[in-house]
């Protein structure tokens, strides 16, 4: 009898180690340098990264339908208003980590998740048209003037990353003047909104717009060659500028994760977003993703880094704000015939 229970207290305490030593992992990032990542983290601490790669949709859908049989221990992605708006669904669990509470500035981060690189969403120019002088002091605010009108290009408004940037605006300037705000940038738009962000620096570039909105590291991606030769040589025909500098700072947004609600392993998924924020981690990151690092003392990769390393960044608006102003931002654009 003794030998037995010996034998069941052994089984079961075989299948806990097994469990104890894994974390579930459901991610919409699409970087297989995060699997390198990952593998890195697995070295250091023997627990394994299960990896579910997919679209938000189809990821949150799975978590939302599965409820408590759900095997994913974090959700991580790209955009807070994902993030915030997810959380507000009830399917993120707090974190406490004072390694992550340190690490990351509090307007990158909520008590539910956190950001682990962080992005800025910019204005593009050619140079050989327009001259930085010409647009100093210019904001996101100044897009809507009819100065611009005919020369912007933007994407969709049902873009989450426009729908986070609209967010902030009705954060600073209220709903009314953001509405009035969306009008002007769809009076001035060059064309039908269409394509992805690095389709409106090639609108730049090929003479089409004079301004593009985009996100920073799609310009050091094309530069890097990864993209084609065409796309390399257009983005050498424009610079992106930084708006705000005189104000709040530049508009950013985040990478990141939070614990899931029901998540079997909730320690370990800890584990792995405080490695996420270690320096080696952080430049792994930047130097494959081209986004800024969370932490201090890690350079971003020479290709963004070399328009700039001292733009002032927006830390007033907390990030967290973009998902709850997320559906006044898109019934605003929708309104204003943002297409």
């Amino acid at each position: 009898m003794k030998k037995i229970i010996l034998l069941i207290s052994a089984f079961f305490t075989l299948i806990g180690f097994s469990y104890a030593s894994e974390v579930n992992v459901f991610s919409s990032r699409h970087y297989d340098s995060d699997v390198q990542l990952y593998e890195k983290f697995t070295a250091k601490s023997g627990i394994k990264v299960n990896i579910v790669s997919g679209k938000d949709k189809a990821l949150q859908k799975r978590i939302i339908e599965e409820g408590k049989d759900c095997i994913a221990d974090l959700y991580i992605t790209a955009d807070a208003g994902r993030l915030g708006a997810f959380q507000s669904k009830g399917m993120f669990q707090k974190a406490s980590s004072s390694v992550l509470k340190k690490a990351i500035p509090s307007n990158f981060r909520s008590p539910y998740w956190f950001g682990i690189a962080k992005r800025a969403r910019v204005i593009y120019y050619s140079p050989s048209r327009l001259s930085e002088s010409d647009l100093q002091g210019m904001t996101y605010e100044d897009l809507a003037d009819p100065y611009w009108k005919g020369k912007v290009v933007i994407r969709k408004s049902n873009n989450v990353y426009n729908q986070s940037l609209v967010a902030s605006l009705i954060a600073n300037n209220g709903k009314r003047k953001t509405a009035d705000w969306a009008k002007g940038i769809v009076n001035n738009m060059a064309r039908k909104p269409k394509g992805n962000d690095r389709a409106q620096i090639l609108a730049v570039a090929a003479g089409e717009a004079e301004l593009a909105v985009a996100n920073t590291y799609y310009i050091a991606l094309m530069l890097s060659g990864k993209k084609g030769p065409e796309q390399k040589a257009a983005a050498k025909k424009v610079k992106p500028f930084f708006p705000n500098q005189d104000g709040r700072g530049t508009h950013m947004n985040i990478s990141g994760g939070g614990v899931l609600k029901h998540a079997p392993n909730k320690t370990n998924a800890i584990k792995l977003l405080e490695f996420l924020l270690t320096k080696e981690a952080q430049e792994h990151i930047v130097n494959n993703t081209y986004e800024y690092p969370m932490i201090e003392g890690v350079k971003p990769n020479q290709l963004i880094a070399q328009f700039g390393l001292n733009f002032k960044q927006d830390l007033k608006t907390k990030v967290s704000s973009y998902g709850k102003h997320q559906a006044d931002a898109l019934k605003i654009m929708t309104e204003a015939g943002w297409e």
